[in-house]
């Protein structure tokens, strides 16, 4: 079976891209295209570690990692991907940042030897809503006033896959590169951008090899399906919260001469309708224009 495209997301894949031995070259370049170091302190090796987190460091909740390294200079990078949108991102990250961070001393160590942990997360979906045109934020611990750096060694990451996408240029630099390829890019505009960066192009080649194995390849989709299911999941949790926020405004507002109204809205399971409903009803000073609000939200 031939492959025209594929997801470079699905966690499968992504851990056997990037994640893997024959991967480092491409794992390297995209992390010298995150972090941006200086020049003469590029990253030229890295040491793929074992993903799984000691549950006794994360509060006895066991986890596992999408790709964990170290640095010659001993820091940690952990890289993290989220399609959907759990709502829960941020305290996620910082959660599995800590983790990470304390459990690099055993009992008794010197806090001397705690390395720098980063972390990177690429996003489908679009967490910082303020900032349409930056899809690269990083965070540092720094003072409120002054901005001066705590010290160095919390160093995080978003990368929103979404807005990369709506630059209508060609990339202009390797992360813009990179982000195209994890938009799932295909044809001649991946061929082009990967003739001039040599880690992309040995990502193609593990994705040609990938392939060509019919167990890993039915691995992978198992996980899409998987991974289908989980976001139908998170938006039928959405739907189903939205509308009970809207009934119950209804309720406490209009009493039970809202009970029919209520009906008609427990039927919307489109979470674009629901939103548009929610961000009106509100305003809503009597029962009609409730009934209006809905009836054009379901047009």
């Amino acid at each position: 079976m031939e492959f025209k495209t594929i997801n470079r997301t699905n966690d499968y894949a992504f851990k056997r891209i990037f994640g893997s031995e024959e991967g480092k070259e491409a794992l390297i370049s995209f992390l010298n295209a995150v972090l941006k170091p200086l020049p003469g302190q590029e990253l030229t090796t890295i040491e793929l570690l074992d993903r799984e987190i000691d549950p006794q460091y994360l509060l006895d909740k066991a986890a596992r990692l999408d790709i964990l390294a170290k640095a010659s200079s001993g820091a940690l990078v952990n890289i993290e991907v989220q399609i959907a949108n759990k709502y829960n991102i941020d305290k996620r990250t910082m959660f599995y940042w800590a983790g990470l961070y304390y459990g690099q001393l055993a009992s008794g160590e010197n806090f001397i030897y705690i390395r720098k942990t980063i972390t990177i997360n690429i996003l489908g979906f679009n967490w910082f809503e303020g900032t349409n045109k930056l899809y690269h934020h990083t965070f540092h611990i720094r003072e409120d006033q002054t901005g001066e750096l705590l010290n160095d060694d919390l160093e995080i990451h978003f990368l929103e896959l979404e807005k990369i996408t709506k630059i209508k240029r060609k990339p202009q630099n390797g992360l813009e590169e990179w982000l195209l390829y994890l938009n799932n890019i295909q044809g001649e505009e991946m061929e082009e951008i990967a003739m001039g960066n040599p880690g992309i192009r040995k990502a193609m080649t593990i994705e040609q090899i990938f392939f060509k194995n019919k167990k890993e390849r039915r691995l992978y989709e198992l996980r899409e399906k998987a991974a289908r299911d989980e976001i139908s999941m998170v938006v039928g949790a959405k739907a189903e919260g939205m509308v009970d926020a809207i009934c119950k405004y209804l309720d406490i507002k209009f009493t039970d001469a809202s009970l029919s109204l209520q009906a008609e809205v427990k039927k919307i399971n489109d979470v674009v309708i629901l939103d548009k409903i929610i961000n009106k009803i509100y305003t809503a000073n009597s029962l009609d224009e409730a009934f209006a609000i809905v009836k054009e939200a379901v047009k």
